[in-house]
């Protein structure tokens, strides 16, 4: 009863503050001016919406004014700020989500502050929002879970507004995260309906702008179209001795440290480790848990990265040569990544050198349809590269069905369908023009050029 209360409130706070933030119109303004050698350019972002939901819309007839859309494949965690951070070529975020361990201070840092009042510059995750010329309002973000039709007409009817009154002579930068919400709380079915809208507010955007106008479309990462459940990490983790924390300093020592920010509710769990903290032993006790599809850590050893799971334990090795990178993936017992017949293919085709290493390009075109689409470069990249200023030393992918977060926010609403997690469903997001086309699948970190340029 205490949870539902602190829900209610909560919800009854964001809908007090909203109309006051929609008055402020917070929406930065776009500074980089279309060049005068292509027509006017229309980006628009349609957060959590999966290249397959997108495709079945263009079967039904929608969008057919677009080419044909390309797979966009979206980095794990599939979450949005780690997502367009990484499609823009922007700034990292501080972490994952708007609640983060922060690894100086050692203690948890940000939370639902960031959803309240106005969107101050401490609330900018990324140096990508410099770039949006329409966003909807913060507290928009929560109120979709209690008022979604309102909501998502809003934010539409707000965009195309903000279109038209922008000035012709550049680019617009739009993001509609409404369609993230919907798809949560409603499933495909209503997103359905939200979509035809929009493919009637973008035929009649070209018609009064020209059709020379080129519309950009596409998403940050996709979403599994499966109701959720909670899976039960916390009191997992506390039955196997660890003690879950939200802060680190010293003098708090305690048996196995571990931080596990958890906030959206989502298909995967960073995981902060004390100094006591073994983080392959923990990997191994994560895979028992139902729900859990396999956990990542990063050996210093050699700068592997290490997968524990159900179906087993491999590591994934770089090499970083002259002119191209090379993958290798160890199987040590089981093949959690389910690779084991790619592997067979590439030896058998003599793309494996004599250490088993292939060049990222050969695997990237092996497994950009795969289950765990580009899992090798992926899943390294998701503890070896800087996708956010705080990277976990533990990143959990959860099966498909499972999500992990904000216990207050799991009595808000049955959760239909979401997202964060390696599988292709969330994985694979789209991205389709007016006027180009593009390649078959586009890496995130390789979809500016096709955005901005």
């Amino acid at each position: 009863m205490e949870e539902h209360g602190c829900a209610h409130n909560l919800m009854e706070t964001l809908a007090a503050r909203a109309e006051a933030a929609e008055r402020e119109g917070r929406a930065a303004h776009l500074r980089v001016v279309a060049a005068p050698t292509r027509p006017r350019r229309l980006l628009l972002c349609l957060d959590g919406v999966p290249f397959e939901v997108l495709t079945a819309a263009r079967q039904r007839g929608l969008f057919d004014d677009f080419g044909e859309p390309a797979r966009l494949l979206s980095p794990f965690p599939t979450l949005t700020n780690v997502a367009l951070a990484r499609m823009l070529g922007a700034s990292v975020p501080h972490g994952y989500e708007s609640l983060y361990f922060d690894r100086e201070e050692r203690e948890l840092r940000g939370g639902i502050a960031k959803y309240i009042g106005r969107r101050t510059p401490d609330k900018v995750p990324s140096s990508y929002m410099d770039e949006l010329d329409y966003q909807e309002p913060l507290p928009f973000e929560f109120l979709i879970y209690v008022a979604t039709d309102a909501v998502w007409r809003a934010d539409m009817r707000r965009f195309r507004e903000r279109f038209l009154a922008a000035p012709p002579t550049r680019d617009f930068f739009g993001f509609l995260k409404a369609t993230d919400g919907l798809l949560h709380i409603g499933g495909p079915r209503r997103l359905q309906v939200a979509l035809e809208s929009l493919d009637r507010i973008l035929r009649g955007l070209r018609a009064e702008c020209g059709q020379e106008t080129e519309i950009v479309l596409f998403s940050d990462h996709g979403m599994n179209l499966e109701e959720n459940r909670r899976v039960h990490l916390l009191s997992h983790l506390k039955l196997n001795g660890y003690e879950v924390v939200t802060q680190m300093r010293e003098g708090l020592v305690g048996r196995r440290r571990v931080s596990a920010p958890g906030f959206g509710l989502c298909g995967y769990a960073a995981l902060y480790c004390g100094e006591e903290t073994d983080r392959a032993e923990l990997c191994g006790a994560l895979a028992s848990l139902e729900g859990v599809d396999f956990s990542l850590q990063r050996e210093e050893r050699d700068a592997s990265v290490l997968l524990t799971g159900r179906r087993g334990r491999a590591r994934i090795h770089r090499r970083a040569g002259s002119a191209q990178t090379f993958y290798r993936y160890e199987q040590l017992d089981g093949d959690p990544l389910q690779l084991s017949e790619t592997v067979a293919a590439l030896a058998g085709e003599g793309l494996l050198d004599a250490e088993g290493f292939a060049p990222d390009a050969v695997w990237l075109a092996r497994t950009a349809l795969h289950i765990y689409p580009d899992a090798l470069s992926n899943l390294y990249e998701s503890l070896c590269a800087p996708r956010v200023q705080h990277t976990a030393d533990v990143l959990v992918s959860l099966d498909d069905g499972y999500y992990f977060g904000s216990t207050v926010f799991s009595h808000l609403a049955r959760l239909l369908a979401t997202h964060g997690n390696a599988l292709r469903p969330s994985s694979t997001a789209f991205l389709m023009s007016t006027h180009r086309s593009f390649p078959t699948y586009v890496r995130a970190g390789e979809a500016r050029p096709f955005l901005r340029d």
